[in-house]
């Protein structure tokens, strides 16, 4: 039996860190909003760690306090190993003003505060609701799912797709287009390490290059509580080169690097080893009169530079004016005020993922120019995630920069 039809000003499909931040700011506006959650939280999820450019939305939305209080392991910049060159990037020493340090969560924790906060501010936040589909007309969006109780139907003026991976809106509207990015696959899982007396960086994630393929690396992300998240991303076509379980998989690449396997040595599985393959996503459409995509539901690059969250906050930043001004009854350019600032930001991290992988990047990382130099703060600030600085040429013109910064450090 269908469930009373309730009716919301937006509606939010997924409570991770795009959703759960988008609902925050619009019930702050005085909005009712929705948030619509396929599975039970806490959930296992990677995209452990942040970039100090996300400090600034949180703070926006008043969750700065929340975060810092819950203990969480403090970061502070980034190392570069491959098991022969060794870097350490400290994101004090950005070219763009804001936040230089940050933090490494077990996402469970992480976004059960922000689905928590954004409960407590007001949002209905409701958990395994399953949305099977969704209809427009003039009035807004039609929602019809499972959950619980049975069969629901909500209906709201506009409807927020930060499902990330599940990418609910892609499916049903048939927005999804082919990524730029090759397929990669990834192996990881979270570890009782061994690192305390050993020669770490605990404020500091470390990505390793495999010592004879730059397709291949590793991430060390160190919680507290002598926890770690680690993984391997490999070209599916070298991950065919060996066999057995993907915790066998996932040790085997690790052995052949020297640096990574002496870190882990002793380190013993908290969980079983996770994969995914063919993560890259793009769609063709961000937004329309009627409904948005924030985050990951809208497009996903690659974990080696740790952009997820922070495009995913930037996307529930951006939503709200824009929202807010077509619910009052203005004229919006779903485009224009929404889809291509947004695009901005993840079209630079776009070139940072190219140059990693093309192996310009990975040589301007070991052979970055002298401390002091603007061009190495300009490329630290991309790195803390301030891709959206206009006042940074390599959010311009990130290529040519890039391109010009390789034949130096080569």
């Amino acid at each position: 039996m269908t469930a009373t039809s309730d009716h919301f000003d937006v509606i939010v499909i997924g409570a991770g860190p795009a959703g759960a931040l988008a609902a925050t700011l619009l019930v702050q506006r005085g909005l009712k909003v929705a948030i619509l959650e396929k599975s039970t939280f806490p959930r296992f999820v990677i995209g452990e760690s942040l970039l100090p450019q996300s400090m600034v939305f949180l703070e926006k939305a008043g969750l700065l306090p929340v975060i810092e209080a819950a203990g969480f392991q403090f970061k502070n910049g980034a190392n570069f190993s491959d098991d022969r060159r060794f870097t350490s990037i400290d994101f004090a020493d950005k070219f763009t003003a804001g936040p230089a340090t940050t933090f490494q969560v077990e996402r469970e924790r992480f976004d059960m505060l922000l689905a928590n906060a954004a409960r407590d501010a007001g949002a209905d936040l409701r958990f395994e609701q399953d949305v099977l589909d969704v209809a427009f007309d003039d009035k807004g969006a039609t929602v019809t799912g499972t959950g619980p109780k049975g069969a629901f139907r909500l209906t709201s003026r506009f409807l927020v797709d930060a499902s990330g991976y599940g990418r609910v809106l892609p499916r049903l509207m048939n927005l999804d287009a082919p990524s730029d990015f090759p397929a990669r696959h990834a192996l990881f899982t979270h570890v009782a390490d061994q690192l305390d007396g050993r020669e770490f960086d605990r404020n500091k994630i470390l990505i390793m290059v495999h010592p004879e393929c730059r397709d291949i690396w590793y991430w060390l992300i160190p919680f507290s509580g002598g926890k770690s998240s680690i993984g391997a991303v490999i070209p599916p076509e070298r991950l065919a080169e060996f066999d057995g379980s993907p915790s066998d998989r996932l040790w085997a690449v690790i052995n052949q690097s020297q640096e990574m396997s002496g870190l882990l040595e002793g380190a013993r599985e908290l969980r079983p080893v996770s994969e995914i393959s063919g993560y890259s996503t793009k769609v063709s459409k961000l937004a329309g009169p009627q409904y948005a995509l924030l985050g990951n539901a809208g497009e996903f690059l690659d974990p080696v530079f740790s952009s997820g969250v922070t495009v995913a906050f930037k996307s529930a930043e951006l939503l709200v004016d824009p929202l807010m001004r077509q619910l009052a009854g203005e004229e919006v350019d779903w485009d224009q005020d929404f889809a291509l600032p947004l695009q901005k930001g993840v079209d630079c991290f776009r070139v940072f993922v190219e140059a990693w992988y093309r192996g310009d990047l990975q040589e301007i990382i070991f052979n970055p120019p002298a401390d002091g130099n603007p061009i190495k703060a300009m490329i630290v600030s991309i790195l803390a995630g301030y891709a959206w600085d206009d006042d940074n040429p390599f959010v311009r013109q990130g290529r040519r920069y890039l391109d010009l910064v390789a034949l130096q450090c080569s």
